[in-house]
C-alpha cells in the first residue's frame, strides 16, 4: 500500500516520543516548523529534520508568520530561507490571526505576497496557509502562491469530514489525529486538488540560486527608513504602559496593530508604534467633562487608561472632578 499520510508538525511534538521507524511505514511527508516570526526559532526542527533524513522521510518546511509590515516581512523570509534545510521539498508561510493582529488588516496580504515571492524566487516551491475563516478576508483570497493550503475540521475526530469551501490544493482535515508512532494529538493533511502527491515531494532545490537571492534580497536600509518603530512584546507589558512608553494611545496602537481587544496581546508578539515626531503621536486631542462622567469612562472611549489621564492633566485624585473641566485624553 502507498503512504499517503501528510503531517505537519512543530516543537509540540517532540522528536524524542516519536517512534521515526514506524512512521517512516506510514508518512509520505512532514511539514516541519522552522521559525514563528524571526526570533522564535523552533526548538526541535533540526531534530525533526535529523530524524527525516535518517529514516528517508520525505519533508518540507513552513514559517509561522509574524511580521508588522511589509519591511518586515522580507526581513523574516530572509531569516527562513537562512535556517531551513536545502533538502526541504517545498516551503509554506503561514498566515493566521496572530499574524493579522501583527501586522495589521492593511497590510496582510502584501506582506504575506512578499514573503513568498521571496521564498520562490530563491528557487523553492512555495505554498500558502491560511485559516478557513480568514481566506476571504483583508485580501487573502488575492495572494499569489505555488498551491493553498486550508484548514477545516468539521467534527474533529481525526477523520476527514467537512471539506474546504473554497479550492485548494492540501486541506488539513484535523488537529486530533491519532496514530500508532505517536502518544498525542498531530494536524493531518491529504491531497485535494489537480495535484498529486508526487508534485510535494519530488524535486530537488538549486542550492547556490538560495544563497545568491537571500544576499540580494537583505532590505536593512528599508526598514530603517520606515516611519513606524517595532517592539516585541515582553512577559509583563500591557498596551496602557507600552502607550506611555512610546508616547501614544491604546487606541493609536489597536489601529496601527489590528488589536480588537486591548487586554489579548501575547509574549513575544511584534508590534509597530510611530516613530518620534511623527504626526500620529504629536496632535493632542481635549475633552470638556460633563456631568456624570468619570476617569474610566473617558480612559476607556479614548483608548487610554486612567493613569495616563491623570498624568497629563496633574488630577492626583481619579475621582476628582468637575463638569466642565477641560482635560488632554490624548
Amino acid at each position: 500500500m502507498s503512504k499517503t499520510l501528510i503531517v505537519d508538525i512543530s516543537h509540540h511534538q517532540p522528536s524524542n516520543k516519536i517512534d521515526w521507524e514506524k512512521a517512516a511505514k506510514e508518512v509520505a511527508l512532514f511539514i516541519i516548523r522552522v521559525q514563528y516570526g524571526s526570533r522564535t526559532i523552533d526548538r526541535e526542527y533540526k531534530n525533526h529534520v535529523e530524524n527525516c533524513k535518517k529514516y528517508g522521510i520525505p519533508f518540507a518546511h513552513y514559517a509561522y508568520g509574524c511580521f508588522v509590515s511589509v519591511d518586515d516581512a522580507k526581513i523574516e523570509a530572509i531569516d527562513f530561507l537562512k535556517r531551513i534545510d536545502q533538502e526541504a521539498k517545498f516551503l509554506v508561510l503561514d498566515t493566521e490571526n496572530d499574524t493579522i493582529s501583527a501586522c495589521g488588516t492593511k497590510d496582510v496580504a502584501e506582506a504575506s505576497q512578499t514573503f513568498i515571492d521571496l521564498c520562490r524566487d530563491a528557487g523553492y516551491k512555495t505554498g500558502f496557509y491560511v485559516s478557513h475563516h480568514l481566506y476571504k478576508s483583508h485580501g487573502l483570497d488575492k495572494v499569489n502562491a505555488d498551491f493553498l493550503w486550508i484548514p477545516r475540521y468539521g467534527i474533529n475526530d481525526g477523520t476527514p469530514d467537512k471539506k474546504p469551501d473554497y479550492a485548494c490544493d492540501l486541506w488539513q482535515y484535523t488537529e486530533k489525529g491519532k496514530v500508532s508512532w505517536y502518544g498525542g494529538f498531530l494536524d493531518l493533511n491529504k491531497t485535494n486538488g489537480s495535484k498529486p502527491l508526487d508534485w510535494f515531494i519530488g524535486g530537488e532545490v538549486e542550492k547556490k540560486e538560495v544563497k545568491k537571492e537571500v544576499k540580494k534580497a537583505t532590505p536593512k536600509k528599508q526598514v530603517k527608513s520606515s516611519s513606524y518603530g517595532v517592539y516585541t512584546i515582553e512577559r509583563g507589558d500591557s498596551l496602557s504602559v507600552l502607550a506611555k512608553k512610546f508616547k501614544t494611545t491604546i487606541k493609536r496602537l489597536q489601529d496601527l496593530n489590528g488589536i480588537p481587544n486591548a487586554d489579548k496581546i501575547f509574549q513575544g508578539q511584534k508590534i509597530k508604534y510611530d516613530l518620534k515626531g511623527s504626526s500620529a503621536t504629536s496632535q493632542k486631542k481635549y475633552y470638556t467633562i460633563k456631568s456624570g462622567d468619570a476617569l474610566s469612562i473617558i480612559a476607556r472611549n479614548n483608548g487610554t487608561s486612567i493613569k495616563q489621564l491623570q498624568s497629563w492633566n496633574n488630577i492626583k485624585d481619579e475621582d476628582v472632578i468637575y463638569a466642565g473641566q477641560k482635560i488632554r485624553v490624548k
